[in-house]
This record gives structure tokens, C-alpha cells and sequence, in this order.
């Protein structure tokens, strides 16, 4: 049985935009590409959500965390932390592994206005995750449900980032954990999503600096790099 199967939305059906909302999402900046401009010079937005789960097709996000890094340096100044409004009719895993209360959940801020003030927050950078194509589809389809919005920034998965640039460190399907401990970092909050994007980025730097050595100092060539990797990578163990 699904642990979550007691969680709801608060109310019934979509919340409806106002007027104000509507126009802050028509001033949304257009999504980046990924260009040639150096790193040191891209804008980045690193995300983590928690979820009431792992299924992109029943699950919902909880809380959202993001750090912005600018300049080759992280902005501790701008962060983004929210807790969703949701209400719990059970007490639930998300309480144990993520430390998200029930009150808290049903005192957060409405789904619709949350996700809208991510965006705003998230502006034209370019988003980086830790197993990002799972943020990218629960982010793409919270956004889709609770704004009519098409998520259309381009993602980088950190955890193919890192295993590409540190093959020495023989951390193929590792954790966020895994490279926290690799890299020496000194994080002692998880499984909070601030702390969890704050750490991510902090590995985005490290990867970020290995790449300029490598010769690999924008974007598009990263993307590319990755994803020349990731399809070697997929070729080798069919050939197993």
C-alpha cells in the first residue's frame, strides 16, 4: 500500500489564478538555452524537492529548495525555501525521512503561489538537480497541474556530472551522500531540500572548476560532454 495514499490537496479541483498571479506568469523570463557562454558567467539555479514519493505520476512535491549561483560562487544571500499546503489526514513517511510536519504542510503556502514564486526565483537560469530528471518531472507536472506552465528549462543532472568528471573517484550510482563524503564536505543537515540544494551546489562548484581544466568551460559543451558520456555508459552495460 502506498504510505502517502491518506495525503490530499487542500480543497477540491485546481486553485484558480487571480489577476495579479496571472500577470506575474506572463512576465516570466523565457527559458535559457544552453549556450557558450563561460561557466563563471552562467546563471544557475540548483533545485531539490521533497515528494511524498518516487512515482513522477501520483507523487506531489512537498517543499521546494533552491540556491542560486552566480559569478562561479554561490548567492547564500537569495535562497528559496517553501512547504507546499497540503493536509495530511495520516501521519505519513515524509514526517520521518524528510522532518515535514503535518502543521506545517497544512500552514504552507498554496501550491499555485508557491510554484509561482520558484519561478520568479529561478528567472532564466539554467537548473541543476541531483538525479534531475526526476525533479524535472515532478517540478514539470506540479507546474503544468497548478499554473498551466510548460517547464521548458534545460536541466543538468549532477549525478552524471560528477561520476563523468571524477571517474577516479569509482562512484557510478552513488547518492548525493556518496559525494558529500568523497568531496569532504561538512554537511550536517539531509533530507531537508535547502540543505540537500545547498549542498548540490556546493558539488556543482568542484565539478564546475574539474570541467575548466578539462577544457570544458560552458554549458553547451557540458551538455554535450554528458551527454556523449551517459550514452557510452548505456552502450557498455548492453554489452554486458
Amino acid at each position: 500500500m502506498n504510505p502517502f495514499a491518506f495525503l490530499s490537496l487542500l480543497g477540491t479541483g485546481k486553485p484558480q489564478l487571480d489577476d495579479g498571479q496571472r500577470q506575474r506568469l506572463r512576465r516570466l523570463p523565457a527559458a535559457p538555452h544552453l549556450d557558450s557562454r563561460p561557466l563563471r558567467s552562467q546563471r544557475f539555479v540548483v533545485l531539490d524537492l521533497e515528494t511524498t514519493g518516487l512515482n513522477v505520476n501520483r507523487d506531489i512535491v512537498l517543499s521546494v529548495g533552491a540556491v542560486l549561483i552566480e559569478d562561479d560562487a554561490i548567492d547564500l544571500a537569495r535562497q528559496f525555501e517553501c512547504t507546499l499546503q497540503r493536509r495530511l489526514k495520516t501521519v505519513t513517511e515524509s514526517v520521518l525521512i524528510h522532518g515535514i510536519a503535518p502543521s506545517a504542510l497544512a500552514d504552507g503556502i498554496a501550491p499555485a503561489e508557491a510554484l509561482l514564486q520558484l519561478m520568479e526565483f529561478a528567472g532564466d537560469g539554467v537548473l541543476l538537480a541531483f538525479h534531475a530528471p526526476f525533479d524535472q518531472r515532478m517540478l514539470g507536472r506540479a507546474l503544468k497541474d497548478e499554473l498551466g506552465y510548460p517547464l521548458r528549462h534545460p536541466f543538468l543532472d549532477v549525478a552524471d556530472l560528477a561520476p563523468m568528471l571524477f571517474p577516479e573517484a569509482f562512484v557510478q550510482q552513488g547518492g548525493l551522500d556518496h559525494w558529500i563524503d568523497y568531496f569532504r564536505l561538512d554537511m550536517p543537515q539531509r533530507h531537508h531540500a535547502s540543505a540537500d540544494a545547498l549542498a548540490t551546489a556546493e558539488i556543482a562548484l568542484i565539478l564546475f572548476s574539474r570541467a575548466r581544466r578539462m577544457g570544458l568551460d560552458n554549458v553547451a559543451e557540458l551538455g554535450e560532454r554528458v551527454a556523449r558520456w551517459q550514452r557510452s555508459r548505456t552502450a557498455s552495460r548492453h554489452s554486458l
